[in-house]
């Protein structure tokens, strides 16, 4: 089976526009999963939210959605600066004032956690587990740097055996590694990357016989349009710099 994994649209209708038109273009696609952050820091909450249920494409609450949908008293996201922080709130302000009823409820429906059973539930085969952050909350930040202990641990919490694979978000920058046969995988961020490049990212996981592959896949899209509609919008103007320079100069972690 190859799954296609998304994660940290973050409101940006142009690149989830990009990056589902190069999912539908590859053959052996099974199925798309989300894993969450699909609001916030781009004007078109309610759009990315309805082309998400248009193409019947389920996933997991990131810690974006699941504060809108709770009205949380913030996004429960990590800064790095006070000009951050201040980035942060605004984004998070615009986004609980701007978001439809309906959207409200859809974020707000979302499961913390999605286990895929590849071989069927009758069979011990492997498990794809989907996750923003970690096994205990959506807002921690697993990168790449994490120690194998660390991930050994949360492998351990989830159940994990060999063969498994843990996919998550929420940090923005993809990568993939295998620590005692299970492995662990970020998508990146479709719509706000962080790692220098403006591209959008997702993960295409395969699960065979022979094992496990997770190809990190970029994606062209128009910047320009996003940082523009950003620009045009009254949310503040350096969430379109982050757009054009792919999070070199990052203005928050969401």
């Amino acid at each position: 089976m190859r799954y296609a994994l998304i994660s940290d649209i973050h409101a940006n209708l142009p690149a989830l526009q990009s990056v589902l038109r190069d999912i539908a273009a590859r053959e052996g696609v099974d199925a798309t999963y989300h894993l969450g952050d699909l609001v916030g820091y781009a004007p078109w909450p309610n759009e990315v939210v309805e082309m998400l249920v248009a193409f019947a494409i389920p996933g997991v609450a990131g810690n974006y959605d699941s504060t809108v949908a709770t009205d949380y008293k913030h996004c429960g996201c990590q800064y790095e600066d006070p000009r951050q922080e201040e980035l942060s709130h605004l984004s998070y302000a615009w986004t609980r004032e701007h978001v439809s009823a309906r959207t409200k409820a859809l974020l707000g429906a979302l499961p913390f956690r999605i286990d895929i059973r590849p071989d069927g539930g009758h069979a011990a085969g492997p498990t794809v587990m989907l996750l923003h952050g970690n096994q205990t909350l959506n807002t921690v930040y697993v990168h790449a740097d994490r120690s194998d202990a660390f991930l050994a641990k949360m492998g351990g919490s989830l159940g994990a055996r060999a063969g498994d694979v843990v996919c998550f978000g929420h940090t923005h920058v993809p990568w993939h590694r295998e620590i005692e046969g299970v492995h662990y995988v970020n998508t990146g961020s479709v719509g706000r990357p962080k790692d220098g490049d403006p591209r959008a990212s997702y993960v295409l996981v395969s699960v065979t016989a022979s094992g496990v592959a997770a190809d990190i896949v970029r994606v062209e899209y128009d910047v320009e349009s996003a940082a523009h509609a950003i620009l045009a919008s009254d949310l503040p103007d350096e969430f379109a710099d982050h757009l054009r320079q792919g999070g070199a100069r990052p203005t928050a972690r969401a």
